[in-house]
């Protein structure tokens, strides 16, 4: 009951007696309480945060970390995707542009810049600026160099749409069935077998049977159908575009008249022996805006039957003559 109570002996009176505080003891004993539980209070708050952190602290660090991994995530993607286009560049210097004979773009227009440096005053002052700008102007960079290489690749398969009509308009086969010889070809004759006088011979002679099928070697226009009065007899003569055109001489049947569309393959006549012509055989020319070539490099002499009968038949199953 008295627990709380202090007392002292007083000697000159011989007993105990209370010991009462004065009311601004007390109010100072209160604060020195308060006080130095105040300062255990920090003492411990500070302790238990440098061991463990704040529930505020752990979460911002959590956010900081996850922000870390953001922005290297995002380097990692752009890395990537500057490595996608370099491949998509090399590919197309190295297999495209020089088998299209397309000239390469150049190094300042794929790099073109983006203007000054105000470009990205809106990111400075803030957390990261500097890595920030830095993900800003790759990103730039990474879509100047998407829209640069989107319009080469359109410029591409424009041009390779191009290729595929020269290549179908090229004579590029032989134009009768590679089972039969080669007879005299592009070279300087010093008896002319009918004729009996020196004479060039600017085509390539193709010994087959009377009636052999020849074949368009190209897509093209048939320029020329009928009698040729200056020696090839019955003659077709083919304008395929680009410079070039294609004569058949000394044919037996003529299937195709003047101004009709044919692609290669198709069955233009059949061989004969009409004409100043020694013997059935079919007489092939190219020329090259003007200028006589040899046939021999233009179709692959080295085919099989076979190969050449199966060529043919994929070549008919498509649409004839327009």
């Amino acid at each position: 009951m008295f627990k709380n109570r202090k007392y002292i002996f007083d000697v000159t009176e011989l007993q105990y007696k209370r010991v009462r505080l004065s009311f601004g003891m007390k109010v100072m004993r209160t604060l020195v309480w308060f006080a130095l539980s105040l300062l255990i209070t920090v003492v411990y708050v500070m302790i238990f945060r440098n061991l463990f952190g704040s529930p505020k602290e752990k979460l911002l660090s959590q956010q900081v970390e996850n922000l870390r991994l953001q922005y290297s995530l995002v380097g990692r993607q752009l890395d990537n995707s500057m490595e996608t286009l370099k491949s998509f560049r090399m590919s197309e210097d190295i297999r495209y542009r020089p088998i299209l004979d397309m000239d390469t773009i150049p190094e300042s227009y794929r790099k073109a810049g983006y203007g000054g440096v105000d470009r990205y005053r809106d990111l400075a002052g803030l957390i990261n600026s500097d890595l920030l700008i830095s993900y800003r102007s790759r990103i730039d960079v990474i879509k100047n160099m998407a829209t640069v290489q989107k319009e080469s690749f359109k410029a591409i398969y424009e041009q390779a749409g191009e290729w595929r009509i020269e290549m179908d308009h090229q004579p590029m086969i032989s134009p009768v069935d590679v089972q039969y010889r080669l007879g005299d070809g592009f070279r300087f004759r010093e008896v002319h077998p009918v004729l009996g006088t020196p004479r060039m011979h600017y085509g390539q002679d193709f010994s087959v049977p009377y009636a052999t099928e020849v074949y368009a070697t190209g897509n093209g226009t048939v320029i020329e159908s009928g009698w040729n009065s200056m020696g090839f007899g019955n003659f077709i003569v083919i304008d395929h575009g680009y410079g070039l055109r294609t004569t058949y001489g000394h044919l037996s049947q003529i299937n195709v008249s003047k101004g009709l569309n044919v692609k290669r393959g198709d069955l233009i006549g059949l061989s004969g022996n009409t004409g100043t012509s020694s013997g059935p055989h079919l007489h092939y020319q190219i020329d090259l805006f003007g200028q006589h070539k040899n046939p021999i490099n233009f179709f692959n002499n080295d085919m099989t039957v076979e190969e050449y009968n199966e060529m043919i038949q994929v070549l008919a199953s498509r649409t004839k003559f327009r």
